[in-house]
């Protein structure tokens, strides 16, 4: 992806964090007021390179590219950090960083950030798919 598409994923996903500060949850949506959850436009629904990047991100193997990020919440609505899945089950994720945040909205974008970096340009492409996280190897029932 060359850096102006970057820069647009990057500015778009930056104005829905800011539209929805106050509001629970975190929506990749505008609106129209900050704050509000009526009249959602823009983000996901408007730029749709931005919802299939990050339909791409969430969707991630868990231990992908050096492992997924997640948000760990540290104290109830109070601090969270960015953690790192190992892609192993029973082995907890580390942190990545020393960084806490006081806004569940700002880790949401610090963590979109470090996937961009994260991820390879090429990633997504047909030759990187698998069947996901139910694999028939992956000690799931399969009927």
């Amino acid at each position: 992806m060359g850096s102006p598409q970057r820069q647009k994923l990057i500015d778009e996903h930056r104005a829905c964090i800011d539209d929805m500060k106050g509001v629970a949850g975190c929506c990749i949506l505008r609106t129209e007021r900050p704050g509000s959850a009526i009249g959602a436009h823009g983000g996901i629904h408007e730029h749709k390179d931005l919802a299939n990047v990050l339909v791409r991100m969430r969707a991630m193997n868990p231990g992908a590219h050096g492992g997924k990020l997640v948000s760990i919440c540290l104290e109830p609505d109070k601090a969270w950090r960015i953690g790192r899945l190992s892609g192993v089950r029973g082995v907890p994720p580390e942190f990545v960083d020393n960084r806490i945040f006081d806004d569940e909205n700002e880790i949401q974008h610090a963590i979109f950030l470090l996937r961009l970096d994260q991820y390879p340009a090429t990633d997504g492409m047909p030759e990187d798919f698998h069947e996901g996280w139910k694999r028939h190897d992956d000690n799931w029932a399969v009927t």
